[in-house]
């Protein structure tokens, strides 16, 4: 069915803290809305508001028709324990809670409650609309079309990180929701799933709002955008795509500042011919009353008068200076800047792999041989489940080789961000997780480094596990700059990392001296850092490339 969802006057917060507030959006059939914001912007919490998951501090949210099914997918589908692949789809479909209902109002019409006839044909239509007469075939289907050739029957906390991944991508295409609210759908696609995820989203009747850090993907898929700009405390709407808005938003902001300047240039001027009056009119009084003589009538008048004029003309410029519309000046966005700390240079062999065979299941890698050289850039590509972080675990030691042999060089220093974010996944605080990375640094020097990457007094005191997917990436990256690395390895660094943290990481990388090992999808980014070598993977085979 064809629905629309309206947000009036729309406001949120954490504690005291002011996330969005008076947003206003309507979202009709068609309609592609791209959600932008620095991380903590509120991104997330106005999809769980849109969805009916938590109640807004002030305002509404309108679904019509009332009887519209939202689908909410959040940026980590949850692996449920023992829960199936099958099991997993039908409840991201929606089909599972449909199938709930549906039993119910049957159980009720077979012990003949009242309303029961009512609730039953409310509940068929509902799970007839979201695909739950043949969803096991579309699903055999489509995860065959998908390459996630595993049995539905699978544990969902079985799966590696790649098939996972095609999991996620299939509950979403077998979706037919009414309007949909997409989180990160692109975290952890290859090049072939992002091309089907554009796809389905271009191709959707239904309403959408998703928030994605895939500059690309934005690109093609949006034609609205609606920015949460915590800095100045706003939301903008932008018609047009992506890249209208990147336009639009930055003639905004320079006639923002160039109207606060101007606005600042008039007052100082103002203000400094007002203290100019007054000193006139204090000096005049002075010498009145030092220079005229008692029975100078005249002059003592003229010079009275003089003063008074001063004074006037003093009014009329406080007069002037109150006339003025204040114009706030534009606060700067927090910014990521970071800078990768170096170590001094490895040898001329970083890396080696000789006839290297790593196998995990029914996949295996190799046989492999590579070396990688000081100060090369490589990035690392291909389908998910090629092998790409298998292939990163030999070259740094982490796994077990079946057959063949790894080395890595003397005076080598890893440094690394890993797809899980690792590191980061305790339950101990944020602070105690990464004082331990770096045992040399004082408590109030980690929260001083963490405070520039956006980790505040609010964050640091806190389970590092309970961080969202951005803020743990963050601290990933803090960890960066803390330790002096000369192989960098970046697993899908841009997964959760808000659009100017990127940009932020990419300039940081143009820096960088030392050794690189990339593996990303994020066809910006490829594009912007600079490589030197190409490693493509294909279920399991390296193919050595120049880029």
């Amino acid at each position: 069915m064809s629905a629309t969802i309206v947000a009036k006057d729309l406001a949120a917060g954490h504690g005291d803290r002011v996330l969005f507030s008076g947003l206003e959006l309507v979202v009709a059939p068609g309609d592609v809305v791209g959600l932008v914001g620095v991380n903590g912007a509120g991104k997330s919490t106005l999809l769980r508001l849109l969805a009916g998951l938590a109640a807004p501090e002030q305002g509404t949210v309108r679904l019509s028709p009332p009887t519209a099914t939202v689908g909410h997918l959040p940026q980590e589908p949850e692996r449920r324990e023992g829960e199936t692949v099958r099991a997993f789809l039908s409840r991201r479909t929606g089909v599972a809670a449909a199938q709930t209902e549906l039993d119910a109002a049957t159980q009720a019409l077979v012990e003949g409650l009242p309303g029961a006839d009512d609730a039953y044909a409310v509940g068929l239509e509902r799970w007839l609309s979201l695909g739950g007469a043949d969803l096991e075939e579309r699903s055999e289907e489509v995860a065959a079309d998908l390459g996630l050739a595993v049995d539905l029957e699978q544990p969902m906390a079985s799966l590696s990180g790649g098939q996972a991944a095609r999991a996620g991508l299939a509950s979403l295409l077998l979706s037919r929701y009414d309007v949909f609210l997409l989180d990160e759908p692109t975290n952890d696609l290859d090049l072939d799933g992002l091309a089907r995820l554009e796809d389905f989203v271009t191709g959707l009747r239904a309403g959408t709002v998703l928030v994605s850090h895939d500059r690309e993907f934005l690109a093609r898929t949006v034609n609205r955008v609606l920015e949460l700009d915590l800095a100045q405390q706003q939301v903008r709407g932008y018609g047009g795509g992506y890249e209208a808005y990147l336009a639009e938003r930055e003639v905004a902001r320079r006639h923002a500042r160039e109207e606060y300047e101007e606005y600042a240039d008039r007052r100082s001027s103002l203000e400094e011919r007002g203290r100019t009056q007054r000193a006139w009119m204090d000096k005049g009084v002075k010498n009145a009353r030092r220079k005229a003589p008692d029975n100078d009538k005249i002059g003592r008048k003229f010079r009275s008068e003089a003063s008074e004029k001063q004074a006037a003309k003093a009014r009329q410029t406080e007069r002037m200076i109150e006339r003025l519309e204040t114009v706030e000046e534009p606060r700067k966005e927090w910014e990521l800047r970071m800078e990768i700390a170096a170590a001094p240079r490895a040898g001329a062999v970083v890396a080696t792999l000789r006839a290297a065979v790593v196998k995990r299941g029914s996949f295996t890698l190799g046989p492999v041989n590579l070396e990688v050289g000081w100060a090369e850039r490589i990035a690392i590509t291909g389908a998910n489940g090629s092998g790409k972080t298998t292939l990163l675990a030999a070259l740094l030691g982490r796994a077990a080789l079946d057959e063949g042999h790894s080395a890595l060089g003397p005076g080598v220093v890893v440094g690394e961000v890993d797809q899980a974010r690792g590191l980061f996944l305790g339950d101990e605080a944020l602070l105690d997780a990464f004082g331990a990375a770096v045992p040399e640094w004082a408590p109030a020097e980690v929260r001083t480094l963490l405070a520039k990457f956006g980790l505040r007094a609010d964050h640091v005191l806190r389970p590092a596990a309970s961080l969202s997917p951005g803020e743990r990436t963050r601290a990933a990256l803090a960890l960066l700059q803390a330790r002096g690395v000369n192989l960098l390895v970046l697993d899908e660094p841009t997964n959760h990392l808000d659009l100017a943290a990127i940009e932020q990481l990419e300039s940081a990388l143009s820096s960088y001296p030392g050794t690189l090992l990339l593996v990303t999808h994020d066809r910006r980014m490829l594009e912007a850092v600079h490589t030197t070598r190409r490693l493509e993977l294909t279920a399991g085979r390296v193919t050595d490339r120049l880029p």
